[in-house]
Protein backbone atom coordinates (compact mmCIF):
# COMPACT_ATOMS: atom_id res chain seq x y z
CA UNK A 1 0.00 0.00 0.00
CA UNK A 2 1.70 3.47 -0.87
CA UNK A 3 2.19 5.59 1.83
CA UNK A 4 2.31 9.33 1.95
CA UNK A 5 4.19 11.23 4.71
CA UNK A 6 2.33 13.34 6.52
CA UNK A 7 5.20 16.51 6.30
CA UNK A 8 4.02 18.24 3.64
CA UNK A 9 0.54 17.74 4.13
CA UNK A 10 -1.23 21.25 5.02
CA UNK A 11 -4.96 21.54 6.24
CA UNK A 12 -5.61 17.52 5.90
CA UNK A 13 -7.13 16.22 8.92
CA UNK A 14 -4.87 13.82 10.22
CA UNK A 15 -4.75 11.15 13.41
CA UNK A 16 -5.29 7.75 14.40
CA UNK A 17 -7.66 5.28 12.55
CA UNK A 18 -10.06 6.06 16.27
CA UNK A 19 -9.66 9.90 15.51
CA UNK A 20 -11.43 9.70 12.05
CA UNK A 21 -13.91 12.75 11.64
CA UNK A 22 -17.13 11.16 13.14
CA UNK A 23 -19.75 12.41 10.35
CA UNK A 24 -17.54 13.00 6.83
CA UNK A 25 -19.25 13.60 3.54
CA UNK A 26 -18.05 11.92 0.32
CA UNK A 27 -14.65 13.34 -0.25
CA UNK A 28 -13.34 13.74 2.26
CA UNK A 29 -9.33 13.38 2.84
CA UNK A 30 -7.78 11.76 6.04
CA UNK A 31 -4.29 11.13 6.60
CA UNK A 32 -4.63 7.85 8.73
CA UNK A 33 -1.68 7.58 10.98
CA UNK A 34 -2.49 4.35 11.70
CA UNK A 35 -2.41 2.57 8.40
CA UNK A 36 0.73 5.20 7.32
CA UNK A 37 -1.87 6.38 4.33
CA UNK A 38 -3.92 9.61 3.13
CA UNK A 39 -7.73 7.82 2.69
CA UNK A 40 -10.93 9.27 1.60
CA UNK A 41 -14.26 9.13 2.50
CA UNK A 42 -16.36 7.14 -0.03
CA UNK A 43 -19.93 5.79 -0.76
CA UNK A 44 -18.76 2.14 0.62
CA UNK A 45 -16.70 4.01 3.70
CA UNK A 46 -12.72 5.03 4.39
CA UNK A 47 -10.53 3.27 1.41
CA UNK A 48 -7.03 4.13 1.12
CA UNK A 49 -6.34 6.68 -1.14
CA UNK A 50 -4.07 5.43 -4.63
CA UNK A 51 -3.81 1.68 -3.39
CA UNK A 52 -5.32 -1.92 -4.49
CA UNK A 53 -8.32 -3.16 -2.88
CA UNK A 54 -7.91 -5.40 0.49
CA UNK A 55 -8.73 -8.95 0.22
CA UNK A 56 -12.51 -10.10 0.02
CA UNK A 57 -14.37 -11.64 2.31
CA UNK A 58 -15.41 -15.25 1.15
CA UNK A 59 -19.30 -16.16 1.62
CA UNK A 60 -21.33 -19.22 0.25
CA UNK A 61 -21.25 -20.57 -2.80
CA UNK A 62 -24.48 -22.02 -4.47
CA UNK A 63 -25.87 -24.07 -6.64
CA UNK A 64 -28.95 -25.28 -8.19
CA UNK A 65 -29.15 -28.19 -10.38
CA UNK A 66 -32.65 -27.61 -12.47
CA UNK A 67 -32.11 -26.45 -15.98
CA UNK A 68 -28.59 -26.97 -15.81
CA UNK A 69 -26.55 -27.18 -19.27
CA UNK A 70 -24.82 -29.96 -20.20
CA UNK A 71 -20.83 -29.02 -19.22
CA UNK A 72 -22.07 -25.11 -18.83
CA UNK A 73 -23.21 -25.17 -15.26
CA UNK A 74 -22.88 -22.38 -13.03
CA UNK A 75 -22.79 -21.17 -9.55
CA UNK A 76 -23.33 -18.06 -7.67
CA UNK A 77 -20.68 -16.84 -5.31
CA UNK A 78 -21.11 -14.40 -2.68
CA UNK A 79 -18.45 -12.19 -0.47
CA UNK A 80 -17.51 -9.15 1.46
CA UNK A 81 -15.68 -6.39 -0.01
CA UNK A 82 -11.89 -6.22 1.64
CA UNK A 83 -11.07 -3.56 4.70
CA UNK A 84 -7.89 -0.80 4.12
CA UNK A 85 -7.52 -1.16 0.90
CA UNK A 86 -8.32 0.89 -2.27
CA UNK A 87 -11.77 0.91 -3.73
CA UNK A 88 -12.52 -1.58 -6.31
CA UNK A 89 -13.45 -1.11 -9.59
CA UNK A 90 -14.69 -4.69 -10.06
CA UNK A 91 -14.37 -8.67 -8.70
CA UNK A 92 -12.98 -12.25 -10.19
CA UNK A 93 -14.43 -15.37 -8.70
CA UNK A 94 -12.54 -18.28 -9.72
CA UNK A 95 -13.07 -21.87 -9.86
CA UNK A 96 -10.41 -24.84 -8.54
CA UNK A 97 -10.34 -26.86 -10.36
CA UNK A 98 -10.39 -25.62 -13.93
CA UNK A 99 -9.72 -21.75 -13.37
CA UNK A 100 -13.17 -20.84 -14.82
CA UNK A 101 -14.23 -17.58 -13.73
CA UNK A 102 -16.49 -14.64 -13.14
CA UNK A 103 -16.59 -10.90 -12.91
CA UNK A 104 -18.80 -8.11 -11.32
CA UNK A 105 -18.75 -4.92 -9.57
CA UNK A 106 -20.16 -6.48 -6.39
CA UNK A 107 -21.49 -10.26 -4.57
CA UNK A 108 -22.67 -12.42 -5.62
CA UNK A 109 -20.60 -13.15 -8.92
CA UNK A 110 -21.57 -15.69 -11.25
CA UNK A 111 -19.11 -18.09 -12.79
CA UNK A 112 -20.48 -20.37 -15.66
CA UNK A 113 -18.53 -22.90 -17.88
CA UNK A 114 -18.44 -25.99 -15.27
CA UNK A 115 -18.43 -29.31 -16.00
CA UNK A 116 -21.16 -31.68 -15.39
CA UNK A 117 -20.72 -34.17 -12.33
CA UNK A 118 -17.55 -32.26 -11.17
CA UNK A 119 -16.70 -30.39 -7.37
CA UNK A 120 -15.45 -27.20 -7.50
CA UNK A 121 -14.88 -24.23 -4.75
CA UNK A 122 -13.86 -20.63 -5.46
CA UNK A 123 -11.79 -17.97 -4.68
CA UNK A 124 -12.51 -14.20 -5.13
CA UNK A 125 -9.74 -10.92 -5.90
CA UNK A 126 -10.75 -7.16 -6.16
CA UNK A 127 -8.99 -5.00 -8.63
CA UNK A 128 -8.66 -1.09 -9.13
CA UNK A 129 -6.13 0.81 -11.07
CA UNK A 130 -4.11 0.27 -8.62
CA UNK A 131 -3.57 -3.59 -8.96
CA UNK A 132 -5.47 -6.22 -7.87
CA UNK A 133 -5.90 -8.17 -4.32
CA UNK A 134 -4.65 -11.32 -2.63
CA UNK A 135 -7.40 -14.03 -2.95
CA UNK A 136 -9.65 -14.79 -1.02
CA UNK A 137 -9.86 -18.06 1.26
CA UNK A 138 -11.88 -20.91 -0.66
CA UNK A 139 -15.66 -21.05 -0.28
CA UNK A 140 -17.33 -24.46 0.20
CA UNK A 141 -17.39 -26.96 -1.95
CA UNK A 142 -20.52 -27.05 -5.25
CA UNK A 143 -20.92 -30.34 -7.42
CA UNK A 144 -22.18 -29.62 -11.07
CA UNK A 145 -24.80 -31.83 -11.51
CA UNK A 146 -26.56 -31.06 -14.86
CA UNK A 147 -29.17 -32.22 -17.54
CA UNK A 148 -27.19 -35.15 -19.69
CA UNK A 149 -25.28 -35.41 -22.39
CA UNK A 150 -27.21 -35.38 -25.90
CA UNK A 151 -27.23 -39.47 -27.37
CA UNK A 152 -25.52 -40.63 -30.23
CA UNK A 153 -28.21 -41.89 -32.38
CA UNK A 154 -27.94 -45.95 -33.59
CA UNK A 155 -29.95 -48.22 -36.48
CA UNK A 156 -33.40 -47.72 -36.48
CA UNK A 157 -35.58 -51.40 -37.77
CA UNK A 158 -39.09 -51.19 -38.68
CA UNK A 159 -41.20 -53.77 -37.62
CA UNK A 160 -45.41 -54.14 -38.20
CA UNK A 161 -47.00 -50.72 -36.73
CA UNK A 162 -43.50 -49.66 -34.64
CA UNK A 163 -39.79 -49.95 -34.91
CA UNK A 164 -36.86 -50.43 -32.75
CA UNK A 165 -34.50 -47.63 -32.09
CA UNK A 166 -31.11 -47.98 -30.99
CA UNK A 167 -28.71 -45.70 -29.23
CA UNK A 168 -25.32 -45.10 -27.67
CA UNK A 169 -26.19 -43.57 -24.36
CA UNK A 170 -23.81 -40.12 -23.17
CA UNK A 171 -23.12 -38.83 -19.88
CA UNK A 172 -25.80 -38.94 -17.37
CA UNK A 173 -24.84 -34.89 -16.30
CA UNK A 174 -24.15 -36.65 -12.77
CA UNK A 175 -28.16 -38.05 -11.92
CA UNK A 176 -29.84 -41.40 -13.04
CA UNK A 177 -31.07 -41.30 -16.53
CA UNK A 178 -34.38 -42.27 -18.69
CA UNK A 179 -34.26 -41.94 -22.19
CA UNK A 180 -37.19 -41.58 -25.02
CA UNK A 181 -37.19 -42.15 -28.53
CA UNK A 182 -39.37 -39.64 -30.73
CA UNK A 183 -40.57 -40.34 -34.21
CA UNK A 184 -40.91 -37.99 -37.00
CA UNK A 185 -43.22 -37.36 -38.24
CA UNK A 186 -46.40 -38.20 -35.50
CA UNK A 187 -44.00 -37.87 -32.21
CA UNK A 188 -45.06 -41.27 -31.14
CA UNK A 189 -42.76 -42.11 -28.35
CA UNK A 190 -40.88 -45.17 -26.90
CA UNK A 191 -38.76 -45.15 -23.89
CA UNK A 192 -36.39 -47.34 -22.19
CA UNK A 193 -32.70 -49.02 -22.58
CA UNK A 194 -31.31 -49.02 -25.93
CA UNK A 195 -32.63 -50.48 -28.45
CA UNK A 196 -36.20 -48.47 -27.57
CA UNK A 197 -39.14 -49.32 -29.29
CA UNK A 198 -41.28 -47.20 -30.74
CA UNK A 199 -45.73 -47.98 -31.44
CA UNK A 200 -48.47 -46.82 -32.87
CA UNK A 201 -46.75 -46.28 -36.12
CA UNK A 202 -49.08 -46.13 -39.57
CA UNK A 203 -47.59 -48.92 -41.60
CA UNK A 204 -46.63 -47.75 -45.34
CA UNK A 205 -45.15 -44.24 -43.51
CA UNK A 206 -41.69 -43.54 -43.39
CA UNK A 207 -40.39 -42.55 -39.87
CA UNK A 208 -36.87 -41.02 -38.61
CA UNK A 209 -36.27 -40.90 -34.85
CA UNK A 210 -34.21 -38.83 -32.28
CA UNK A 211 -33.51 -39.85 -28.56
CA UNK A 212 -33.09 -37.57 -25.93
CA UNK A 213 -32.14 -38.42 -22.16
CA UNK A 214 -33.79 -36.70 -18.78
CA UNK A 215 -32.65 -36.76 -15.19
CA UNK A 216 -34.05 -34.39 -12.60
CA UNK A 217 -32.68 -31.05 -13.94
CA UNK A 218 -33.98 -31.48 -16.89
CA UNK A 219 -33.60 -33.02 -20.67
CA UNK A 220 -31.23 -33.06 -23.09
CA UNK A 221 -30.76 -31.60 -26.83
CA UNK A 222 -32.03 -34.70 -29.26
CA UNK A 223 -29.89 -37.16 -31.06
CA UNK A 224 -28.93 -36.52 -34.70
CA UNK A 225 -31.85 -38.23 -36.26
CA UNK A 226 -31.66 -41.95 -37.59
CA UNK A 227 -32.02 -43.85 -40.67
CA UNK A 228 -35.90 -43.73 -42.22
CA UNK A 229 -37.37 -46.61 -41.72
CA UNK A 230 -40.95 -47.66 -43.04
CA UNK A 231 -42.90 -50.16 -40.91
CA UNK A 232 -44.95 -52.85 -42.74
CA UNK A 233 -46.74 -55.81 -41.95
CA UNK A 234 -44.02 -59.32 -42.20
CA UNK A 235 -45.18 -62.04 -43.83
CA UNK A 236 -44.67 -64.80 -40.96
CA UNK A 237 -44.54 -68.78 -42.15
CA UNK A 238 -45.68 -71.41 -40.11
CA UNK A 239 -45.12 -75.20 -40.03
CA UNK A 240 -47.47 -76.94 -37.15
CA UNK A 241 -47.40 -80.80 -37.27
CA UNK A 242 -50.11 -82.70 -34.95
CA UNK A 243 -49.12 -85.81 -32.87
CA UNK A 244 -49.32 -89.11 -34.53
CA UNK A 245 -51.86 -91.69 -33.37
CA UNK A 246 -51.46 -94.53 -30.95
CA UNK A 247 -51.06 -98.29 -32.57
CA UNK A 248 -53.55 -100.79 -31.93
CA UNK A 249 -52.70 -104.08 -30.11
CA UNK A 250 -52.82 -107.26 -32.42
CA UNK A 251 -52.48 -105.19 -35.57
CA UNK A 252 -53.49 -101.91 -37.01
CA UNK A 253 -50.97 -99.29 -37.55
CA UNK A 254 -51.89 -95.65 -37.01
CA UNK A 255 -52.26 -92.45 -38.41
CA UNK A 256 -49.70 -89.29 -39.04
CA UNK A 257 -50.49 -86.07 -37.62
CA UNK A 258 -51.55 -83.36 -39.28
CA UNK A 259 -49.92 -81.26 -40.95
CA UNK A 260 -50.75 -77.48 -41.90
CA UNK A 261 -47.73 -75.11 -43.36
CA UNK A 262 -49.01 -71.65 -43.73
CA UNK A 263 -47.75 -67.56 -44.49
CA UNK A 264 -49.42 -65.26 -42.57
CA UNK A 265 -49.76 -61.47 -42.19
CA UNK A 266 -49.16 -61.43 -38.66
CA UNK A 267 -50.32 -59.18 -35.91
CA UNK A 268 -46.96 -58.06 -33.78
CA UNK A 269 -46.86 -57.00 -30.43
CA UNK A 270 -49.06 -59.65 -28.81
CA UNK A 271 -48.50 -62.90 -27.09
CA UNK A 272 -48.91 -65.95 -28.55
CA UNK A 273 -49.95 -69.32 -27.11
CA UNK A 274 -47.85 -72.17 -28.90
CA UNK A 275 -49.82 -75.66 -28.33
CA UNK A 276 -47.85 -78.74 -29.19
CA UNK A 277 -50.05 -81.77 -29.47
CA UNK A 278 -48.93 -85.26 -28.21
CA UNK A 279 -48.93 -88.49 -29.65
CA UNK A 280 -51.31 -90.96 -28.94
CA UNK A 281 -51.19 -94.00 -26.53
CA UNK A 282 -50.89 -97.44 -28.40
CA UNK A 283 -53.60 -99.57 -26.62
CA UNK A 284 -52.36 -101.89 -23.82
CA UNK A 285 -54.50 -105.11 -24.11
CA UNK A 286 -56.39 -107.35 -26.19
CA UNK A 287 -59.90 -104.75 -26.32
CA UNK A 288 -58.45 -101.78 -25.18
CA UNK A 289 -58.64 -99.11 -27.53
CA UNK A 290 -55.49 -96.85 -28.74
CA UNK A 291 -55.77 -93.13 -28.26
CA UNK A 292 -55.79 -90.66 -31.45
CA UNK A 293 -52.78 -87.88 -31.51
CA UNK A 294 -53.51 -84.65 -30.06
CA UNK A 295 -53.76 -80.77 -32.18
CA UNK A 296 -51.28 -78.67 -32.60
CA UNK A 297 -51.96 -75.08 -33.32
CA UNK A 298 -50.95 -71.35 -33.42
CA UNK A 299 -52.32 -68.41 -33.56
CA UNK A 300 -55.81 -69.82 -34.90
CA UNK A 301 -54.17 -72.58 -37.11
CA UNK A 302 -54.60 -75.87 -35.82
CA UNK A 303 -53.17 -79.51 -37.30
CA UNK A 304 -55.26 -82.05 -36.32
CA UNK A 305 -54.30 -84.99 -34.23
CA UNK A 306 -53.79 -88.62 -36.39
CA UNK A 307 -56.14 -91.32 -36.04
CA UNK A 308 -55.26 -94.37 -33.53
CA UNK A 309 -55.12 -97.84 -34.19
CA UNK A 310 -58.36 -100.37 -34.73
CA UNK A 311 -58.57 -102.50 -31.92
CA UNK A 312 -57.93 -105.96 -31.74
CA UNK A 313 -61.65 -107.14 -31.22
CA UNK A 314 -62.50 -106.53 -35.08
CA UNK A 315 -64.79 -104.04 -34.39
CA UNK A 316 -63.49 -100.13 -33.27
CA UNK A 317 -62.36 -97.79 -36.24
CA UNK A 318 -59.26 -95.73 -36.03
CA UNK A 319 -61.06 -92.73 -35.07
CA UNK A 320 -59.48 -88.86 -35.37
CA UNK A 321 -56.84 -86.98 -37.91
CA UNK A 322 -55.40 -88.12 -40.18
CA UNK A 323 -56.68 -91.79 -39.71
CA UNK A 324 -55.28 -95.10 -38.38
CA UNK A 325 -55.50 -98.45 -40.11
CA UNK A 326 -57.83 -100.51 -38.92
CA UNK A 327 -58.12 -104.27 -38.51
CA UNK A 328 -60.92 -106.74 -38.91
CA UNK A 329 -63.34 -104.01 -40.68
CA UNK A 330 -62.38 -101.12 -38.44
CA UNK A 331 -62.94 -97.80 -40.11
CA UNK A 332 -59.73 -95.52 -40.39
CA UNK A 333 -60.10 -91.91 -39.36
CA UNK A 334 -61.27 -89.20 -42.39
CA UNK A 335 -57.91 -87.74 -43.93
CA UNK A 336 -58.15 -84.01 -45.26
CA UNK A 337 -55.22 -81.05 -46.82
CA UNK A 338 -54.97 -80.13 -42.91
CA UNK A 339 -55.02 -83.93 -41.54
CA UNK A 340 -52.99 -86.19 -43.28
CA UNK A 341 -54.48 -89.05 -45.35
CA UNK A 342 -56.34 -91.36 -44.15
CA UNK A 343 -55.23 -94.91 -43.97
CA UNK A 344 -56.53 -97.99 -46.02
CA UNK A 345 -58.39 -101.21 -44.23
CA UNK A 346 -57.19 -104.42 -44.35
CA UNK A 347 -58.28 -106.05 -47.65
CA UNK A 348 -59.86 -103.73 -49.83
CA UNK A 349 -60.86 -100.40 -49.67
CA UNK A 350 -64.22 -101.06 -49.28
CA UNK A 351 -63.99 -102.59 -45.61
CA UNK A 352 -65.04 -105.97 -46.60
CA UNK A 353 -64.29 -108.04 -43.56
CA UNK A 354 -61.65 -111.63 -43.33
CA UNK A 355 -60.65 -114.15 -41.92
CA UNK A 356 -57.32 -113.03 -41.81
CA UNK A 357 -54.80 -111.43 -39.26
CA UNK A 358 -52.87 -108.68 -41.33
CA UNK A 359 -53.97 -105.44 -40.58
CA UNK A 360 -54.17 -102.00 -42.38
CA UNK A 361 -50.91 -99.84 -41.98
CA UNK A 362 -51.83 -95.80 -41.00
CA UNK A 363 -52.24 -93.01 -43.23
CA UNK A 364 -49.34 -90.79 -43.94
CA UNK A 365 -49.57 -86.96 -44.31
CA UNK A 366 -48.03 -87.16 -48.17
CA UNK A 367 -49.39 -90.98 -48.60
CA UNK A 368 -52.05 -93.16 -48.08
CA UNK A 369 -50.94 -96.73 -46.18
CA UNK A 370 -50.38 -100.02 -48.35
CA UNK A 371 -53.59 -102.26 -48.47
CA UNK A 372 -53.05 -105.02 -46.45
CA UNK A 373 -53.60 -108.97 -48.16
CA UNK A 374 -54.06 -112.20 -46.60
CA UNK A 375 -50.36 -112.16 -46.17
CA UNK A 376 -48.70 -109.05 -45.92
CA UNK A 377 -49.61 -106.49 -43.23
CA UNK A 378 -50.52 -102.79 -44.58
CA UNK A 379 -46.91 -100.27 -44.34
CA UNK A 380 -47.44 -97.11 -42.81
CA UNK A 381 -48.37 -94.46 -45.69
CA UNK A 382 -45.62 -91.95 -46.35
CA UNK A 383 -45.27 -88.06 -44.54
CA UNK A 384 -44.22 -85.02 -47.05
CA UNK A 385 -40.63 -84.10 -47.83
CA UNK A 386 -41.76 -80.18 -48.68
CA UNK A 387 -39.81 -78.86 -45.15
CA UNK A 388 -36.39 -79.84 -46.10
CA UNK A 389 -35.27 -76.86 -45.74
CA UNK A 390 -36.44 -76.19 -42.20
CA UNK A 391 -35.69 -79.72 -41.13
CA UNK A 392 -31.90 -78.62 -41.73
CA UNK A 393 -32.51 -75.36 -40.28
CA UNK A 394 -34.03 -76.35 -37.24
CA UNK A 395 -31.69 -79.46 -36.75
CA UNK A 396 -34.47 -81.98 -36.32
CA UNK A 397 -32.96 -84.50 -37.74
CA UNK A 398 -35.84 -85.90 -39.39
CA UNK A 399 -34.18 -85.03 -42.88
CA UNK A 400 -37.33 -83.19 -44.20
CA UNK A 401 -39.70 -86.03 -44.00
CA UNK A 402 -42.94 -85.45 -41.47
CA UNK A 403 -46.02 -87.10 -40.53
CA UNK A 404 -45.64 -91.02 -41.57
CA UNK A 405 -48.20 -93.70 -40.55
CA UNK A 406 -47.52 -96.53 -38.38
CA UNK A 407 -47.62 -99.62 -40.29
CA UNK A 408 -49.60 -102.60 -39.36
CA UNK A 409 -48.51 -106.32 -38.32
CA UNK A 410 -50.05 -109.93 -37.49
CA UNK A 411 -49.55 -113.24 -36.18
CA UNK A 412 -45.91 -114.13 -36.09
CA UNK A 413 -47.26 -118.19 -36.93
CA UNK A 414 -48.01 -117.99 -40.58
CA UNK A 415 -44.45 -117.52 -41.82
CA UNK A 416 -45.68 -114.25 -43.55
CA UNK A 417 -44.11 -110.80 -44.01
CA UNK A 418 -46.00 -109.64 -40.86
CA UNK A 419 -43.84 -106.73 -39.80
CA UNK A 420 -45.28 -104.17 -41.94
CA UNK A 421 -42.93 -100.89 -41.77
CA UNK A 422 -43.92 -97.30 -40.74
CA UNK A 423 -44.64 -94.39 -43.07
CA UNK A 424 -40.87 -92.14 -43.72
CA UNK A 425 -41.69 -88.91 -41.48
CA UNK A 426 -41.11 -91.01 -38.14
CA UNK A 427 -44.33 -93.62 -38.63
CA UNK A 428 -43.70 -96.52 -36.54
CA UNK A 429 -43.08 -100.27 -38.04
CA UNK A 430 -45.60 -102.75 -37.21
CA UNK A 431 -43.87 -105.84 -34.70
CA UNK A 432 -45.33 -109.49 -35.18
CA UNK A 433 -43.16 -110.63 -32.28
CA UNK A 434 -43.76 -107.60 -29.97
CA UNK A 435 -44.75 -104.21 -29.29
CA UNK A 436 -45.23 -102.10 -31.84
CA UNK A 437 -42.29 -99.32 -32.22
CA UNK A 438 -43.29 -95.74 -31.37
CA UNK A 439 -43.63 -92.89 -33.75
CA UNK A 440 -40.60 -90.74 -33.74
CA UNK A 441 -41.33 -87.49 -31.70
CA UNK A 442 -41.70 -84.24 -32.83
CA UNK A 443 -42.93 -85.73 -36.10
CA UNK A 444 -46.03 -86.52 -35.88
CA UNK A 445 -45.56 -90.16 -36.86
CA UNK A 446 -48.21 -92.28 -35.85
CA UNK A 447 -47.18 -95.94 -34.07
CA UNK A 448 -46.68 -99.46 -35.62
CA UNK A 449 -49.49 -102.19 -34.81
CA UNK A 450 -48.20 -104.87 -32.07
CA UNK A 451 -48.03 -108.31 -32.92
CA UNK A 452 -49.27 -112.19 -31.45
CA UNK A 453 -47.23 -114.61 -30.63
CA UNK A 454 -47.85 -117.70 -29.25
CA UNK A 455 -50.40 -116.98 -27.16
CA UNK A 456 -49.11 -113.66 -26.24
CA UNK A 457 -50.43 -110.31 -27.49
CA UNK A 458 -47.91 -107.12 -28.00
CA UNK A 459 -49.40 -103.57 -27.84
CA UNK A 460 -49.17 -101.09 -30.33
CA UNK A 461 -46.26 -97.96 -30.34
CA UNK A 462 -47.62 -94.77 -29.14
CA UNK A 463 -47.83 -91.80 -31.76
CA UNK A 464 -44.75 -89.36 -31.87
CA UNK A 465 -45.67 -85.90 -30.53
CA UNK A 466 -45.57 -83.49 -32.82
CA UNK A 467 -43.63 -79.98 -33.54
CA UNK A 468 -44.39 -76.04 -34.22
CA UNK A 469 -42.03 -74.10 -36.14
CA UNK A 470 -42.00 -70.24 -37.01
CA UNK A 471 -40.25 -68.95 -39.63
CA UNK A 472 -39.73 -65.13 -40.11
CA UNK A 473 -37.26 -62.82 -42.37
CA UNK A 474 -33.98 -62.30 -40.34
CA UNK A 475 -34.44 -58.92 -40.76
CA UNK A 476 -38.22 -58.40 -40.94
CA UNK A 477 -39.15 -59.81 -37.65
CA UNK A 478 -37.85 -60.79 -34.07
CA UNK A 479 -39.85 -61.96 -31.02
CA UNK A 480 -39.08 -60.13 -28.16
CA UNK A 481 -39.94 -62.86 -25.88
CA UNK A 482 -40.32 -67.09 -26.49
CA UNK A 483 -40.70 -69.53 -23.61
CA UNK A 484 -39.89 -72.90 -24.30
CA UNK A 485 -39.01 -72.91 -27.70
CA UNK A 486 -35.44 -72.44 -29.54
CA UNK A 487 -34.25 -70.29 -32.55
CA UNK A 488 -32.19 -70.86 -35.06
CA UNK A 489 -31.25 -68.62 -37.59
CA UNK A 490 -30.05 -69.89 -40.79
CA UNK A 491 -29.85 -68.67 -44.70
CA UNK A 492 -31.49 -65.06 -43.85
CA UNK A 493 -34.48 -66.77 -41.60
CA UNK A 494 -34.84 -67.10 -38.15
CA UNK A 495 -36.46 -70.23 -37.04
CA UNK A 496 -38.17 -70.46 -33.43
CA UNK A 497 -38.60 -74.23 -32.34
CA UNK A 498 -41.18 -75.62 -30.75
CA UNK A 499 -40.73 -79.14 -28.82
CA UNK A 500 -43.36 -78.42 -26.46
CA UNK A 501 -46.19 -76.29 -25.67
CA UNK A 502 -44.76 -72.74 -25.20
CA UNK A 503 -45.06 -69.06 -26.16
CA UNK A 504 -43.71 -66.24 -28.34
CA UNK A 505 -44.10 -62.35 -28.52
CA UNK A 506 -43.50 -60.23 -31.50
Amino acid sequence: MADIKATSLGGIPKGTTANRPTSPAVGDVYYNGTLGCLEIYTSQGWVANSAPPGIPTIGTSTYSATGQAYNNASASVVFTAGEGGGLPNSYRATSTPGGFSGTGSSSPITVSGLQSATSYTFSVTGTNNFGTSSSSSNSNSITANTIPQAPTIGTATAANASATVAYTAGATGGASVTYTATSSPGGFTGTGASPITVSGLTNSTSYTFTVTATNANGTSIASSASNSVTPFVPSIEYLVIAGGGGGAEFGAGAGSGGVVYKTSAYTLGTSTTVTVGGGGTGAVGYSTIATSGQDSSVTGVTAYGGGHGGSGSGNASAAGGSGGGAQRGGSPGPGSATQGIGGTLYGSAGGTTSSSNYAGGGGGAGATATTATDSLAGAGGAGINVYSTWATATSSGVSGFYAGGGGGCGHSTNGFNLNAAGGSGGGGAGSAGGAGTAGTSNTGGGGGGGGRTGGTTFSGGNGGSGIVIIRTQDSVATASLYTNGTLYTSGGYKYYKFLVTGSITF
